[in-house]
Order: structure tokens, then sequence, then C-alpha cells
């Protein structure tokens, strides 16, 4: 079996049958409970939770498809290791026996990369159905969300690599765009390269444009519940690209707050002070131009085109026929009319059916 074409339930079968020993060995892991933790929709990796009574949690990530190279890897755990060295809130990678960030293991020609976490303490806001600290406001966590990316961003100013991971333009550019997207939605791809080429002509100075974590949303962080404290961790997508990047993804999961409210104007007005709070929190740890807040609209439709072409490729990398759902066919009218905040304050939202549209054929 190639690497290209192997399946999840493949890579876990071959994880639990023969990496896990090797695995083990190479980490000091002999006694860990390892459990298997189930995927999100287009998973990339088989991850397990490592347990031992008497010692830290740790989590096992094993990489099987070969959409990322050793660069692309060490490009990744060296930023993570740089944070968390420098004051990042962020899991620390695990050096192997043999004093290695990451490691690599051939089976029968197929190559896995493995990384060792710590476990970030305390959970994700879903595992305590999103209610949050006891008798303490939750503009503390939206302040706290802010805070932990402005630490990251500032650090990222002072960041040199050793392995470079891509920058936004390599990956999102109109050749990929035209080859990933089907025809039959070419108003969807004059749109996208429309906005990658509003996008290129922005600035990318050292104060505006880094290495980014590019998926900073509350599935990718824990809370500890006792203090507050925010752990980040999956920097699977981190490349370099516009810290307001990392902004508009934090305004796009703030809508989940208010998404049933029925009055658009309230909603607008949550949004605003939500945003102001994240705001107060990120310039706390470090500095952002007006110029570029001004821009939020923008990064906002770069994060639904991100989703678009995740979506795109989820499909295409699991050999799926290509459909959109209600909640893609969404995102791609609000690029296609210009419909800015992702639709949040426009007729096209129902908060029957938040963030949904009737389904269309490709």
């Amino acid at each position: 079996m190639n690497a290209s074409s192997m399946a999840y339930n493949d890579a876990v079968k071959i994880s639990d049958a023969c990496l896990l020993p090797l695995v083990s060995e190479l980490y000091g892991l002999e006694g860990y409970d390892m459990r298997l933790i189930q995927p999100h929709i287009g998973g990339r990796n088989v991850i397990y939770s490592c347990e031992k009574e008497g010692a830290d949690a740790k989590i096992l990530r094993i990489s099987f498809l070969p959409d990322r190279s050793r660069e692309d890897f060490l490009g990744e755990i060296e930023y993570i290791r740089y944070l968390f060295e420098n004051g990042g809130s962020v899991s620390d990678v695990i050096n192997s026996k043999k004093g290695n960030l990451l490691e690599e293991i051939t089976h029968h020609h197929d190559t896995f990369f493995i990384c060792l976490f710590k476990k970030a303490k305390g959970k994700m806001l879903v595992e305590n159905n999103y209610r949050y600290r006891e008798g303490i406001p939750i503009t503390e966590y939206y302040y706290n969300c802010g805070k932990v990316l402005g630490k990251m961003h500032q650090l990222s100013k002072e960041y040199t690599p050793i392995h470079r991971r891509h920058s936004f333009l390599e990956k999102y550019n109109a050749t990929y765009i035209d080859k990933l997207i089907p025809d039959s939605l070419s108003l969807l791809k004059e749109k996208l390269v429309q906005l990658l080429k509003t996008l290129e002509g922005l600035g990318r100075d050292r104060e505006s444009f880094g290495m980014i974590h590019f998926d900073y949303n509350d599935g990718n962080y824990s809370i500890d519940f006792d203090t507050g404290q925010i752990t980040v961790y999956d920097f699977d997508n981190s490349c370099f690209g516009w810290y307001m990047y990392d902004l508009a993804d934090l305004w796009t999961h703030g809508v989940g707050w208010i998404q049933f409210e029925p009055d658009a104007g309230k909603r607008k007005k949550f949004m605003k002070d939500y945003f102001e709070t994240v705001l107060e929190g990120y310039k706390s740890e470090t500095s952002i131009e007006d110029s570029m807040l001004d821009k939020l609209p923008l990064f906002i439709q770069a994060t639904l085109m991100e989703n678009i072409v995740g979506e795109f490729e989820d499909m295409r990398n699991n050999g799926e026929e290509l459909e959109c759902d209600e909640e893609m066919s969404y995102l791609i009218k609000c690029l296609e009319e210009d419909i800015l905040y992702k639709g949040f304050f426009h007729e096209i939202y129902s908060c029957e059916e938040p963030f949904e549209y009737e389904e269309r054929n490709i």
C-alpha cells in the first residue's frame, strides 16, 4: 500500500500492531496506557493519549499522509519548542531518547512521522459543555484568548526558523485554486482569485507577517478551569501569514456564543464587545496597526476560503464524490456575493439554521 492511498483505518491498524511497540521504546513509554483519540473529519494523524499513574500525561501523534515533508514537520515542532522556551502557553514537544524532536519509522515502504507532546492541562470547552469557570465572567476567557495569541505573535516577530514552514501565499494561489475547485463553481473561483490578489498586495513586514497558528480556535487549546490559563496545541497547519488571519479566526469562532439570537442588531453589538475584549488581551502582549485591524472583513473572507479549500482537499484525499452540503454552500454564497462578516449580520443568516444554505450540485 502506498502512503498516498492509505486510509485512516489502515494507519490505525499498522500503528496498533507495529508502530506502538517501537514508539514505546523510542520515547520510554513502557507501562503507559495508550488510547486512540477519535479524529475530527479530515484528520491527517493518528493520535493517542498516553497515561500512566504518577507520570505526566502525553499525546502521541503519528502522521501517515505524504502531504508534509520531514522539513515541514521540523518547521512546525521547532517553532513550538521556541514558543514554549520563550514563555508561550503551548504544549511542548518531548524529545525522544535519541534526543530528537521528530522520529521517522518506515514500515513496508511507508513512512510515518512521530511526535510526542506534553498533554495540556485542563480540558477543551466542549468537554465542559461550553461552560466557563464557575462565578467568573466569560469576558475573562475572551481576554485570555487574545492575550495568549498576542504573546505567540510577539514571539513570532522575533523568530528566525531553522527549517522554514510554507507561506500562506505559497499554498493559496490562483493555480492551486483552479486545479482544486471544479469548473462548475466558476464564480467562486473568480472571487477567490480576486481575494488572493488583494491579499498579495498587503504589506509583509515583521510587525504584520510571521509564523501564525492558522487554526486558532477552542478545538485546539485546553483551559485550566482552576486558573483560566489557556494552553495551545495542534500547530499542524501553522505557516507564515498575516497575524490578522489568526485574529479573524478568533472573530469567526466567537459567533457561536450568540448564533441563536434572532436580532441582527444584538448579534452585531455582542460581536463588537467580544472582539474589543479579545483585542484588549491581545494588545497587552503585542501591538497591531489600526490599518491591519481595519482589514478584519477581508481576513474573515480569507478564513472562509481556507474552510472551503480544506473541504475540497478532504474530499479529494478521501476519494469522495464532490458535493456541497448546507454549510459549504453557505460559505460559498458569502464569497460569491461579497457578503462580509460570514453573513452574520446579513439577511442570508438564519438563527434557526446557523450558517446553512440550500445544498447545491457541483
